[in-house]
């Protein structure tokens, strides 16, 4: 009943201008989690930003530099295609050296020396990912425990002044739930950076698969001895 009589009363009260709130004033509303959530949204950002870079410099495939090296192997100059793929400075360049470094061993001691310097080329590529997807959950919890804590505040000062006002009550919310909008945005972004960087990784190792494939099928025809 306290409720409704609230309600009716500021429907017949007069209407008060309101006064818009820039994004910086309103984010400032929202209290003290706005800053672990600002700390969070940085680390978001840095993440994404150093994870894409770092990708896009190692993940690199030049079909080119490919070709030449399983030509220098049908030459029988190993020593051309190890430097050739040691200036390279990636991470396909960092298998094949391993790789022509075999030459000369069984092809299924050379596949697995493929497949393990693979494994630690792509986990270096993931780096601080998973921290994204750490994130990504923490970030919209971290927002709801800011509303929560604020809904107490509010109710514990009307417990305290009897004061029951909806204007009052409608104000300290909105104020709170920016925590929560907040902490989901920032989740939202986190969470799509994660699974965005991913899905690149993922697109380097099935390039890499073809190019360790073709690289196996140079090794299956005559090439001259090792220099």
């Amino acid at each position: 009943m306290m409720l409704l009589q609230a309600l009716a009363d500021s429907t017949l009260a007069a209407p008060v201008a309101t006064e818009g709130l820039s994004i910086i004033d309103l984010l400032a509303k929202g209290g003290w989690v706005m800053f672990p959530l600002g700390l969070l949204f940085l680390a978001t950002l840095f993440l994404i930003i150093e994870r894409f870079l770092g990708i896009g410099a190692n993940g690199k495939i030049d079909p080119g530099v490919i070709d030449n090296v399983k030509d220098f192997i049908q030459q029988g100059n190993l020593k051309s295609a190890e430097s050739l793929c040691r200036n390279q400075r990636n991470a396909s360049g960092r298998i094949l050296e391993r790789a022509i470094g075999r030459i000369g061993y069984p092809i299924k001691d050379i596949e697995t020396t493929i497949e393990n310097a693979s494994q630690i080329e792509i986990q270096r590529m993931e780096g601080n990912l998973p921290y994204l997807g750490v994130i990504a959950g923490i970030a919209p919890m971290l927002g709801f425990v800011g509303t929560i804590s604020g809904i107490i505040r509010i109710f514990y000062d009307i417990s305290i002044s009897n004061d029951f006002n909806i204007s009052t009550i409608a104000g300290g919310m909105y104020e709170k739930m920016i925590t929560s909008g907040s902490g989901l945005i920032i989740g939202l972004i986190a969470y799509a950076g994660y699974h965005l960087l991913n899905m690149k990784i993922d697109r380097f190792a099935l390039r890499l698969q073809m190019a360790a494939s073709d690289f196996l099928d140079v090794l299956q025809k005559p090439v001259a001895a090792k220099n």
